[in-house]
């Protein structure tokens, strides 16, 4: 056996043992001094899709001083560029590879990153576990409730860190401040709640299907989604307009913007769902809607969504969050919240001390967990609970139904066209477990 190859293996062995020195009373710092390795050695990572937001990711662990190891993508053009990239940024260049089950069998791998489009979150998720990997997964965590179980199922299983990639929770923006208010009581009693995204207003347009460029696998890019003709559309960016890969605008924001309410109210899964919409007219083949009109009913809670090119009607900007309460409401975003006391904005309505810490930002959150094992706060659990009421958004305007959700058995109760929306089966040969 080489050298460095007993080195990762023995280091690898030092890390999986954290959770062991750490139940004995050391700390993650001291178990590594006494592993013989210095508390600020760089974590060794790979990254697996590295498309646009897979780039931003494994450029960001790097200025994080986390090391690439290993670079997986099933684009040529893409792995080359990043496998570049990186060598110019760390000096050292990490190894390729089209298949990412080559890159779970590495032994100096401490964490990777899954940056690719939806519908392979779960089988690379749930494999990385089963290879003793910590895992930071991109929101949504998953394209369905099916994957979504089995992604909590092996996280626990095999003891793992994990973080889905919604930075916006651990920004050190608005979303503390107005977490802090809506549990203040401040508002009074909270029992209406309105999110909103400005839709998708321009079209994608409608290529004829043909071959995929040579250096796209496309069979392996599909992977466990049903087989279909290469189009244009339906890989890298776009990929997230097509039913088979992700849940439109609804998925690519809903993290974002319901976070804010999942953790200020403590939601849970909601007891119905009802969705409507428009299917796209603007002339293009993309499959989800633009516009959409989504009521949750949650324990004496109602929340609404809109999505809709001009965003919701009476109220600036692209986004927001609004939170009724019996003696004043609140409307945040990113950036700002603002309260309105008898429909007009009060400026000098008391605010509570703060009292939730700054994040030192979500990737270094996970970064400090993989050393501390301790779990981060967008952890698989607290991102499948949010994640999958958006899923259920999605199946409920599929189906034209309203939903009743028994969240115990992770089943819709009233209908079993949706219930064949909850789950899918991977496309051979892919499995989750």
């Amino acid at each position: 056996m080489k050298e460095n190859e007993t080195k990762g293996m023995t280091r690898r062995t030092s890390l999986k043992a954290l959770g062991s020195g750490l139940a004995l009373g050391l700390t993650a710092t001291n178990y590594r001094a006494l592993a013989g390795e210095s508390p600020n050695e760089k974590l060794r990572f790979a990254a697996i899709g590295v498309g646009g937001m897979g780039t931003g990711r494994l450029n960001q662990f790097m200025q994080l001083g986390a090391q690439a190891v290993a670079i997986c993508d099933v684009d040529d053009n893409h792995l080359r560029r990043s496998l570049d990239n990186a060598e110019k940024r760390q000096g050292t260049r990490p190894k390729g590879f089209h298949d990412f089950r080559e890159v779970l069998q590495l032994g100096d791998i401490d964490f990777v990153t899954v940056t690719t489009p939806d519908h392979w979150h779960a089988p690379i998720f749930i494999a990385a576990c089963e290879a003793g990997k910590d895992v930071f997964v991109e929101k949504p965590l998953c394209h369905n409730i099916g994957d979504g179980v089995a992604m909590v199922a092996a996280a626990k299983k095999y003891q793992r860190i994990t973080q889905m990639g919604n930075h916006i929770h651990n920004d050190n923006n608005t979303y503390r401040r107005a977490v802090e208010m809506a549990q203040s009581g401040r508002l009074g009693k909270i029992t209406r709640i309105h999110c909103w995204k400005s839709g998708r207003a321009n079209s994608i347009g409608n290529p004829p299907d043909g071959d995929s460029p040579k250096e796209l696998d496309y069979n392996f890019w599909q992977g466990p989604a049903p087989k279909r003709p290469y189009n244009p559309n339906r890989s890298h960016f776009n990929f997230r307009y097509f039913w088979d890969y992700s849940g439109g605008m609804l998925m690519d924001f809903w993290c974002h913007i319901t976070d804010v309410a999942y953790w200020a109210m403590n939601l849970q899964a909601p007891n119905t769902v009802y969705a409507v919409g428009q299917p796209p007219d603007l002339g293009d083949n993309a499959e989800t809607p633009e516009r959409m009109e989504l009521v949750y009913e949650y324990p004496g809670l109602i929340l609404n969504w809109t999505i809709h090119p001009a965003g919701l009607a009476g109220f600036p900007g692209g986004i927001g969050c609004v939170f009724q309460g019996t003696d004043a409401t609140m409307v945040t975003d990113y950036d700002k919240n603002v309260i309105y006391v008898k429909g007009r904005i009060d400026e000098n309505f008391p605010r509570p001390e703060p009292t939730i810490p700054n994040s030192p930002g979500h990737l270094q959150e996970f970064l400090n967990s993989i050393k501390s094992r301790e779990k981060t706060t967008c952890n698989v659990e607290y991102a499948f609970k949010l994640t999958k009421g958006g899923l259920l958004g999605n199946i409920s305007y599929r189906t034209g139904e309203k939903l009743i959700w028994d969240d115990q058995r992770e089943r819709v109760t009233n209908s079993s066209k949706a219930n064949r929306l909850v789950k899918r089966r991977p496309r051979s040969p892919w499995k989750l477990t």
